[in-house]
């Protein structure tokens, strides 16, 4: 599929030459990092053996899936090849497989059991493997993730300092994290283990990618800054592994470090969907950190290019692009408080269970315009949407909080807001902004506490919505309107110093070409004092 850019978007220039560059690349051998993967398997296939190890490690799963398949034509008998093709079917930290997939990559395992290697190692990861791909249908999503782990586990102590195992066992830690299994613990003990692996193999991609993922969270996000300074230069032709490192720079603030990195992970996922080695969504992703960091640094005009660029990326189907488009519109107008822009949001002529986000951001817009009826009709839609998603979900396997939705409870307190009810309003989003903290937060996402302050800034309680305000910047640094908010809290409290230096962040954390209008308020304050 030919990639068709836009004519006037300076971002569809930049990523257009940026895509040229992998291109040329392609004539030498691929930087995917540093694995160390010996197996039994013929001399001829090795490097693809290992090749298909370090597109793995970086969650290239389709050329991954091919590399491995390449090895097994070559070498029928390289258990290694099959055990590679399973591995490349699970999906970690992105979707769990169906029951299909799951048949598939028993299968494979099983191919590999056949060929009875006599190596140990290979056998320890091929127990691992059969673990979490055994027949038992009643397993849950979190029993086959342990009982994965627990393998990897008791063939890490047996082999302490191996990066490949070692990386792999991190990686199902994080998975169990991600199920809501023991969270801190198991991301803590994968972030020590992925620290040591680090100092002894820099060069390693899934050392790396799997410890940017243990800190993607406030509370740990410093500790991953090495790893995403290095990620990208140890896999630089692999998509994700440009992408992964914005992870990091998006929970510290680093919006112009996020930005680069995802103007080039757009570019290669676009290279890799024309060659059909990769699916759209390695653009689509990057383009959601892209669209956010734009915003958080002041660039409404370039945000809103990454909105209208949803049009070409490569190899998505015409409703992937409705529904990205979608989703960014939303987001946005949301983001730049343009409740009359929300509240009139297209609804995108979609599967109706993808429609979520519209109308979440559409109640609020309408309730925040002040219309009441409109913000009634559009939560009730979302309401459905939202009981349909966790009925999807429960069917697919995955364990459902009992706890309101997020989304739902804010839209509901907006609209209880709207029709005078402001303490069942403020109680409902502290509610949301408790929740949301404790389960770490979606880094690319409005905070619930940034709208809990908000709402007791309009009912002129500056004191209360500028301690709001300062947690909402601990939990997620350099928010632009978390450093407005909080200045203009302040300034309301009296507090003339927090004030001037939220208003100094604010533009300091700006691009200088940053267009968002409330600037002009930053900079009017600071001139006059």
């Amino acid at each position: 599929m030919r990639h068709e850019r836009p004519s006037t978007s300076a971002f569809g220039l930049l990523i257009f030459f940026l895509a040229l560059e992998p291109a040329a690349s392609r004539a030498h051998s691929a930087q995917l990092g540093k694995v160390n993967f010996p197996t039994s398997c013929t001399a001829e296939v090795q490097p693809t053996i290992e090749q298909g190890v370090a597109l793995l490690h970086s969650f290239q799963y389709t050329q991954s899936e091919k590399s491995f398949a390449v090895a097994a034509t070559r070498d029928p008998k390289c258990a290694m090849a099959y055990w590679g093709t399973a591995m490349a079917r699970y999906y970690q930290l992105w979707e769990f497989p169906n029951d299909k997939t799951l048949k598939q990559g028993r299968k494979d395992i099983e191919k590999a059991l056949k060929l009875h290697t006599a190596s140990p190692r290979e056998q320890g990861f091929l127990n691992a493997a059969a673990a979490f791909f055994e027949k038992k249908s009643k397993m849950t999503h979190v029993q086959r993730t342990q009982a994965y782990s627990a393998a990897l586990a008791h063939f890490y102590r047996g082999n302490p300092g191996d990066a490949e195992i070692g990386s792999f066992y991190a990686l199902s830690l994080v998975s169990l994290a991600e199920e809501d299994s023991d969270t801190t613990e198991n991301l803590e003990k994968a972030i020590s283990l992925l620290e040591g692996l680090l100092r002894q193999h820099p060069d390693h991609p899934g050392v790396a990618h799997y410890l940017i993922h243990a800190t993607d969270r406030p509370e740990f996000a410093a500790q991953g800054l090495d790893a995403a300074r290095r990620y990208a230069a140890i896999a630089p032709d692999s998509a994700h592994a440009l992408h992964m490192p914005a992870h990091i720079f998006v929970r510290l603030g680093l919006w112009q470090d996020s930005i680069t990195s995802n103007i080039a992970a757009n570019a290669a996922g676009a290279h890799a969907a024309e060659m059909h080695q990769a699916e759209s969504h390695y653009q689509t992703h990057a383009m959601d950190f892209l669209s956010y960091s734009y915003l958080q640094s002041g660039q409404e005009a370039k945000a809103r290019e990454v909105i209208e660029h949803t049009n070409h990326v490569v190899g998505a189907s015409d409703e992937v692009k409705a529904d990205h488009r979608a989703y960014l519109a939303a987001r946005t107008a949301l983001e730049l408080h343009r409740w009359t822009e929300a509240a009139a949001l297209a609804i995108p002529a979609i599967r109706k269970n993808w429609e979520d986000t519209t109308y979440w951001a559409r109640a609020i817009g309408a309730a925040r315009s002040g219309d009441v009826a409109g913000a009634e009709s559009d939560l009730k839609e979302l309401t459905e949407l939202v009981a349909d998603r966790e009925k999807r979900s429960k069917k697919s396997g995955y364990t459902v909080s009992t706890e309101k939705a997020t989304d739902l409870r804010e839209a509901e307190a907006w609209l209880a807001f709207a029709k005078g009810k402001t303490e069942d309003a403020i109680e409902e989003l502290r509610a949301a902004a408790d929740r949301q903290d404790k389960n770490g937060g979606e880094s690319v996402g409005i905070p619930a506490r940034e709208m809990l302050a908000d709402m007791l800034m309009e009912v002129r309680r500056p004191a209360e919505a500028l301690a709001q305000y300062r947690t909402v910047l601990k939990n997620s640094p350099n928010r632009f309107d978390g450093l407005l908010g909080a200045a203009r809290s302040a300034q309301a409290s009296g507090d003339a110093g927090s004030a001037q230096s939220f208003y100094a962040k604010l533009t300091q954390v700006c691009d200088p070409s940053a267009d968002r209008v409330e600037l002009a308020e930053a900079k009017t304050y600071l001139a006059e004092k």
